[in-house]
């Protein structure tokens, strides 16, 4: 049983970055929709902070793949 929680928790951990990243890419979206112009700005910010949430990803993708082997080797 607790094998399975924790892949549930790994999962449910690995859905903040992606809630983020898209939330970023909207409110860059919003932006350039609202003021065309200001796109040269905006961008470089968008991508900086999308790039500021990789290493969640990949602590995340980690984890699994460690609590992973881990479960399965002890069975």
């Amino acid at each position: 049983m607790t094998g399975t929680l924790n892949l549930v928790g790994f999962g449910l951990s690995a859905i903040g970055p992606a809630i983020a990243t898209g939330m970023i890419f909207a409110a860059y979206i919003n932006g350039v929709a609202r003021q065309p112009e200001a796109r040269s700005v905006l961008q470089p910010i968008a991508f900086l902070d999308s790039r500021s949430l990789r290493p969640l990803h990949s602590s995340v993708s980690f984890l699994h793949s460690y609590s992973s082997n881990h479960i399965k080797k002890r069975k």
